[in-house]
C-alpha cells in the first residue's frame, strides 16, 4: 500500500513537472505570458504589442481570440507596425475601414497550434517551405534561413520569428518582426 501511495505520487509530480516545462512561462516585451491565460489576456500586458492590441479591439475581434481555439498568431510586434507607411495604422483603425482591418489581422491566424517545431516539421516535409492557410482565406509561406523562422507572405513581405512558442490556453503565439499582408 505505501509503494502504490509513493509510486502515484512519483507519478503526479512527474507528469506536474512535465506540464510545466512543456507550458513555461515565456517574457514578452517586459511581461510573463502565462500558459494558463488566452491570447488577448497575455497580450494586453506586452509593452511591444500595444498597437497590435488596439488594433484588434478596433477591429471587433477580442472576443474570437479569447474563445477556445485553438489558434496561432504571428504577432508583430509595435516596431512591425512602425514599418509601415507613416499614417497606415490610423487610417486602418478608423470604422469605415474594419473589414480591411479584420483581414489584414486575421491573415496573422492560422486555426489550430502549431509550434515551431510543428512548423519545422511541415517545412521540412515542403522539402524547405510550408504553405499555411490564414483565418482570412490567404496563405503564408514558412521557411528556414539557418536555425530562424520566417514567415513570408503573399505580397512578398518576409517576416522573421523572433520568439517562439508563447503557448497560451487557446493556442500559441510567435512574435514576429514585420506586419503581413494578404493580397487586397
Amino acid at each position: 500500500m505505501k509503494t502504490r501511495k509513493l509510486l502515484a505520487v512519483a507519478i503526479l509530480t512527474l507528469g506536474f513537472a512535465f506540464t510545466s516545462f512543456a507550458q513555461k512561462t515565456v517574457m514578452v516585451g517586459g511581461a510573463a505570458m502565462y500558459p494558463n491565460k488566452n491570447i488577448v489576456e497575455n497580450a494586453v500586458n506586452s509593452k511591444d504589442h500595444t498597437t497590435l492590441v488596439a488594433a484588434v479591439k478596433a477591429a471587433g475581434l477580442v472576443e474570437t481570440l479569447q474563445s477556445k481555439g485553438p489558434f496561432t498568431v504571428f504577432a508583430p510586434t509595435n516596431a512591425a507596425f512602425d514599418k509601415l507607411p507613416a499614417g497606415t495604422v490610423e487610417t486602418l483603425v478608423k470604422p469605415e475601414n474594419i473589414k480591411t482591418l479584420q483581414t489584414i489581422l486575421t491573415y496573422h491566424v492560422v486555426a489550430g497550434k502549431m509550434n515551431s517545431s510543428d512548423i519545422a516539421k511541415a517545412i521540412k516535409m515542403g522539402k524547405g517551405k510550408a504553405t499555411l492557410k490564414t483565418v482570412s482565406g490567404g496563405t503564408l509561406t514558412a521557411w528556414m534561413d539557418g536555425a530562424a523562422l520566417y514567415i513570408s507572405d503573399e505580397s512578398g513581405n518576409k517576416s522573421k520569428v523572433t520568439i517562439a512558442d508563447v503557448n497560451q490556453s487557446n493556442g500559441v503565439i510567435h512574435v514576429v518582426d514585420t506586419v503581413l499582408l494578404p493580397k487586397m
